[in-house]
């Protein structure tokens, strides 16, 4: 098979709408929003839209907190189960890997059977795995906990993109996605926070740690019951589809989705292939795949080493340690503040620099990166405040911010409706590194010491440090070559002519 034969038999997964309704040889009346139509996710209120981004969020919230509170309270686990260090720490990794496997189904998945039902299954079985984690008698049991937890929790990473760009236009999602990408690394911080206190007192530990997740589980259980509505509008138009046939008897009332309609098991190799295709084939995923998964490893990474640093060079107890991971969530309301200033950099010059728009702020923290790692290993001496390399953490937290923002956000305007799959494909890649990371941190820092391991991850984030810059002149040109990319075109350039094909009436 050629290799044009072979990208055309992957881009299976994106069909064109016109194509689709031809192929059917006999009139369809399309069913279609009418404009300023309140059932269109567009044209929610503003009140509905922020309900359903700030829900959406604090699930992301409470998944992010779940990972690092769960590293700051592993040395009571540690001591009550009996267990090595090597097998929290697997916990801890295994946790990530389930963000980055599930959604290659789930994202693309959901894009077909609607936001909502996802939604709701993941949210209660999260928090039964929390439950569980309480309850567990044994490692193990732990180990499976946090495991089936990350491929539940998935849903709060995963599906806040989409959800974001289902119901807010290109030129609104600055402040929605600034706020997601701000709930999920100042939930890491807070999280820290929360299970170093919880873990200094004695009468508590960390079993105590799990069941405050649970409580706030249940409350996300009842407010995604309560508050979330649907906000794929495909879905929307199949259910307005179905109700238009049922009340006239005439079946060529269909939604656009409804046409030709794949089988659940083409459905299904669609949703698992269109993420690795992207990730194996489109350079603009890839790029952000290997920079954004070298951060998130070392975020990883510091979850692992900044208590036991601190602990080893200040004399820190595991409360005060705790209270330095809150530097976590001040780089990223620091980031959140930049990220606002990035949104209106790309209102101003989105006519001349298009999608590229948003990568001005992401030239700066690719520099923050290595300024911050360097300033962390330098400073971290008993001869030196501790206060410095705090400060060191929340300049590469900071940084950490606006790449999160800037990939969920530049990868949704690159590939629109597809923005899921994109981002599920980087998230596989980035948080495969938050399990490898972890896994050779207590070696690295032993053989290389604090100063000179950091130093190491400062020097790597320098060579990829380029990457934001190509991106920002060269873009357009990559996209041009994209085959993904050009597909996505068509398919809009086509179905925006749709109404005034043969055999296609509008209602």
């Amino acid at each position: 098979m050629s290799r044009e034969s072979a990208e055309d038999a992957i881009l299976k997964g994106f069909p064109s709408p016109a194509s689709t309704v031809e192929d059917t040889g006999e009139k369809v009346i399309c069913v279609e929003f009418e404009d300023g139509d309140h059932r269109n996710p567009l044209n929610y209120s503003l009140a509905k839209k922020w309900a359903i981004t700030l829900t959406t969020c604090f699930f992301t919230g409470i998944t992010g907190s779940a990972a690092s509170s769960y590293s700051i309270s592993a040395p009571s686990m540690t001591e009550e189960l009996h267990c090595t260090e090597l097998q929290t720490t697997l916990g801890l990794g295994l946790y990530a890997i389930g963000f980055g496997i599930v959604p290659l189904v789930t994202s693309s998945f959901s894009e077909e059977v609607g936001r909502r039902p996802v939604y709701i299954f993941s949210s209660v079985m999260f928090t039964l795995t929390q439950v569980m984690l309480a309850l567990a008698p044994n490692i193990e049991a732990v180990i499976a906990a946090r495991t089936l937890g990350g491929i539940f929790g998935s849903t709060g990473a995963s599906l806040v993109g989409g959800s974001i760009a289902d119901i807010w236009k290109p030129q609104e999602r600055g402040l929605p996605m600034s706020l997601f990408a701000f709930t999920s690394l100042f939930s890491i911080g807070l999280g820290s926070v929360i299970g170093g206190v919880i873990q200094s007192n004695s009468h508590l530990g960390w079993r105590w740690v799990q069941w405050i997740h649970v409580m706030a589980s249940c409350i996300f259980v009842v407010l995604v019951l309560v508050v979330m509505s649907e906000t794929r509008s495909s879905i929307i138009l199949t259910h307005m589809a179905r109700s238009k046939r049922k009340a006239t008897g005439d079946n060529r009332h269909q939604a656009r989705a409804e046409v030709n309609k794949e089988s659940l098991w083409s459905l299904i190799k669609t949703a698992c292939s269109r993420p690795l295709y992207f990730l194996l084939t489109e350079p603009l995923v890839q790029s952000f795949s290997v920079w954004s998964g070298f951060t998130w490893g070392v975020v990883y990474c510091l979850l692992e080493s900044v208590s036991p640093m601190f602990e080893t060079v200040y004399g820190f107890d595991v409360r005060q340690t705790g209270f330095v991971y809150a530097t976590l969530s001040v780089g990223a309301f620091i980031g959140l503040v930049a990220n606002m200033y990035q949104d209106k950099l790309y209102r101003m010059h989105y006519a001349s620099k298009k999608q590229e728009a948003r990568l001005y702020l992401a030239c700066v923290a690719a520099l923050c990166l290595p300024v911050g790692m360097l300033i962390v290993a330098w400073t971290a001496s008993p001869k030196i405040h501790w206060m410095a390399p705090v400060v060191g953490l929340t300049v590469f937290m900071s940084g950490v911010m606006i790449i999160f923002q800037v990939a969920f956000l530049y990868l949704a305007d690159c590939y629109n409706t597809y923005a899921s799959s994109a981002q599920a494909g980087q998230s596989l890649f980035r948080n495969s590194m938050a399990l490898v990371f972890p896994l050779f941190t207590s070696q690295m820092f032993a053989t290389l010491t604090y100063k000179w391991g950091l130093t190491l991850f400062a020097l790597l984030a320098v060579v990829m440090a380029p990457t934001p810059f190509v991106l920002f002149f060269y873009g357009s040109k990559i996209r041009a070559r994209s085959i993904a990319s050009r597909q996505i075109l068509a398919a809009d350039a086509q179905a925006s002519k749709m109404s005034s094909r043969p055999g296609l009436d509008k209602v």
